[in-house]
């Protein structure tokens, strides 16, 4: 999407026209967004700009402003537009009426390179002993120097001989070790996978039984492939000794949250990850979050409702993303209604889950008589949601669920239809390779700062937080 080269195109210049920040101008090298947001580079309070409204990006050679799903869109001479090349001085308006940003390139200084000097002594020498022009006339002292050369070349030679012969040997008998040693390892590797992905096929499998049929049997093999998979691991080595703590935790939630670790694509999502954890870390809102959370002991109550419904736990996380933990939480308006309570809900998806829409719904404020603002009712109901998900389209992989979850059941569907019907095939690894390109960067942002919390979540005194892992705790205190 961004093909940045630092120095290799203009950087550009905005300058806010119309619209309440922290500052008037910016200068930018790389790619930037714009929104409400604390993540945003330009960052505007105002109600027209949603959370995470466009994002400006060089690419083709030029740079580019996209809309990026925002509710209000962006709008050049009072038009709407999707996307935009920047070639020339441009005003962009974000939403009707809304706050006005202007955009300029600036010219890019080159730079001059100076070849440094070389040493021609060394040239003289090989000229004046070596030179071939030179060999009837050359003297008595050169002449000797020449054939004491010559002589050591012969000796060496026959060094290097053996040297490559010896070498060739033993690179031979290693290839043919590491070629074997790989060879088994990549097929530990492939059984590994084939493993975990089966293991998903008969969770699905109990899951669409469990209220038909007796599923003991599923369950028992489910254990006993679950058994067979930790072993594996523990051959393959992936969880090494050398590991940081970071990575082990980021492979084991993976692992949670139904996406294969033997597999899964480390610059892509390993690295990703770890850039938003260090987010988390430049801000008070997990620490926030999980104190709200422990006061009205919110993961306690959440921990046992995701159990009931056979789900991760660490679901916990979405609502600190969603709302960090306020039950009055209300969105902004948008084409399916305002979003409401600690979940999130828009009104449509409330009522389909048994929530019960109050009469303040068009209106950005709390309302005691709407379901989604009761902490029991929504959570129950978000769960059952989840599950929905979860056990069906999404099959099995969490960080799916989270997809459809941000971006709409309606939209997310749609992409997740054209994947093939198996987990082995459809999961957020097959997502990221296939659709990164479709994939809104909100809901981009949205997924991986859940999967980063989580991670916080299993060792935060680790990431620098003074309290413990919230889940761990609830899931170690003794029943009443």
């Amino acid at each position: 999407m961004d093909d940045t080269i630092q120095g290799k195109h203009p950087p550009i210049t905005v300058k806010v026209i119309k619209g309440d920040t922290d500052k008037t101008t910016f200068s930018f090298k790389k790619i930037f967004r714009i929104g409400r947001d604390e993540d945003c580079q330009i960052q505007m309070q105002d109600s027209s700009v949603s959370r995470v409204h466009a994002e400006v990006y060089f690419s083709e050679g030029r740079w580019w402003i996209r809309d990026l799903n925002s509710a209000n869109g962006i709008l050049v001479d009072g038009k709407r537009v999707d996307r935009l090349p920047l070639l020339r001085p441009t005003k962009i308006e974000l939403g009707a009426d809304g706050p006005v940003l202007s955009f300029e390139l600036r010219e890019v200084t080159g730079s001059i390179t100076i070849p440094a000097k070389k040493d021609p002594s060394i040239t003289q020498y090989v000229k004046q002993y070596f030179s071939d022009s030179s060999g009837k006339d050359a003297g008595e002292h050169t002449m000797y120097i020449r054939k004491a050369f010559e002589r050591v070349q012969k000796k060496q030679k026959g060094k290097y001989f053996i040297i490559i012969g010896a070498a060739a040997i033993l690179l031979l008998i290693t290839g043919t070790v590491v070629v074997v040693q790989h060879t088994k390892l990549q097929k530990q590797k492939q059984i590994a996978i084939d493993l975990f992905y089966d293991m998903k096929n008969v969770e699905i499998e109990i899951a669409q039984l469990r209220e038909q049929i007796d599923v003991g049997e599923n369950v028992s093999r489910l254990s006993k492939m679950s058994e067979n998979y930790d072993q594996f691991i523990d051959n393959l080595g992936v969880y090494t000794r050398k590991m940081s703590q970071e990575d082990r935790l980021i492979l084991k939630m993976a692992s949670i949250f139904g996406e294969c670790e033997v597999n899964i694509p480390d610059k892509l999502f390993v690295q990703e990850v770890k850039k938003y954890i260090k987010k988390w870390q430049s801000t008070r809102d997990f620490a926030i979050g999980i104190r709200k959370a422990k006061q009205n002991r919110y993961a306690e109550r959440i921990y046992r409702i995701m159990r009931s419904h056979n789900l991760p736990p660490q679901f916990f996380y979405l609502a600190l993303q969603e709302s960090r933990f306020n039950t009055d939480a209300c969105g902004p308006q948008t084409r399916y209604g305002h979003a409401k309570g600690m979940w999130q809900f828009i009104p449509d998806t409330g009522k389909q889950y048994g929530l019960h829409i109050g009469p303040l719904a068009q209106y950005r404020r709390p309302d005691p008589e709407d379901d989604r603002h009761d902490f029991e009712k929504s959570t129950k109901a978000a769960a059952e949601y989840i599950q929905s998900i979860y056990n069906t389209r999404a099959q099995a992989s969490g960080l799916l669920v989270m997809a459809s979850y941000n971006w709409g059941e309606r939209r997310v569907i749609r992409l997740i239809d054209q994947m093939p019907d198996n987990p082995r095939e459809r999961n957020f690894w097959r997502l990221l390779e296939d659709h990164i390109d479709r994939i809104p960067r909100e809901t981009y942002d949205y997924v991986f700062r859940i999967f980063a919390a989580a991670v916080i979540g299993e060792n935060p005194r680790y990431f620098g937080f003074e309290f413990g892992n919230p889940l761990e705790q609830v899931n170690t205190r003794p029943s009443q």
